[in-house]
């Protein structure tokens, strides 16, 4: 058998094993005696709005490779979760699905719990775009404290930018924040978060001659996972963090980032703020 023959019938029997999964009294469709549980084939693509034929070939392994439009639409029709439709996609076409960038308000307990047990390492949770949306003590105090700020100025950009604190903390203000910009931009991108990042990108080059020199540069950073970040604290003077961040399981839309105390020393200053 050959690979692709192997990926048709993984295809096959992975969307034949969704459509037996779902009730079809609660999509509407007649409770009448059935001979198996979940939809048929016909009613699956009555609503992913497909040829009838072409979707009991794909069940059959003898579909050929459909598009990714076919795909998304048949994801809907079966009702599959996120983690559902990317298997779709890497068994239907070998790769990921594009990401859906999602909207969400906070984070749950659990991950806040997660957070909490970290100090005296600040850390925090960000969206795509870098909104800020769950923070721990040590955070607050080293930092800044995001709980004072409205929810929306909770923006990792709008601090750099914005915040003459944040500034004064910087050895190389100017080197930290073309980082950031084309990091974000990268990001953003890869996030499919353009609609929601416009109204951000126009208020800051309003705002800020400096941010808008630097994002009409166009230029892009890798966005690295661990790095050393140096600051001057107002209070305690010189610090140095190994600087790491971690993709949230289940999560792909949100960062966990992590300032790890670079020496015993720096781990004793902090926690002797926050005790």
């Amino acid at each position: 058998m050959s690979v692709h023959q192997a990926n048709e019938n993984l295809l096959g029997t992975y969307l034949r094993d969704r459509r037996l999964k779902l009730d079809p009294a609660a999509l509407g469709f007649p409770p009448e005696r059935r001979r198996t549980p979940g939809l048929r084939r016909e009613e699956v693509a009555q609503r992913a709005n497909i040829s009838p034929t072409w979707y009991t070939w794909l069940e059959q392994g003898r579909g050929g490779a459909p598009s990714a439009d076919v795909l998304d639409r048949i994801s809907r029709a079966l009702m599959l979760t996120e983690v559902e439709r990317e298997h779709l996609f890497l068994v239907g076409l070998g790769r990921p699905p594009e990401v859906r960038y999602r909207k969400n308000g906070g984070v749950t307990p659990r991950l806040q719990r997660v957070l909490e047990a970290l100090d005296p390492s600040p850390a925090l949770i960000r969206t795509a775009i870098w909104n800020v949306l769950a923070w721990n003590r040590a955070a607050t105090v080293m930092l800044g404290d995001y709980g004072s700020l409205p929810p929306h100025q909770r923006n990792v950009l709008r601090i750099v930018f914005l915040d003459p604190r944040s500034r004064a903390m910087q050895y190389d203000w100017e080197s930290v924040a073309r980082h950031i910009v084309g990091a974000f931009r990268v990001e953003a991108a890869r996030a499919g978060a353009a609609a929601e990042v416009e109204p951000l990108v126009d208020e800051l080059c309003r705002l800020s001659p400096e941010f808008r020199a630097m994002w009409r540069d166009n230029d892009v950073r890798e966005i690295h996972g661990e790095a050393i970040k140096r600051i001057r604290h107002p209070v305690l003077g010189p610090l140095a963090f190994e600087y790491s961040t971690f993709s949230v399981d289940g999560r792909t839309d949100l960062s966990m980032c992590v300032y790890n105390p670079a020496t015993p020393a720096d781990a004793e200053k902090i926690a002797s703020q926050i005790s």
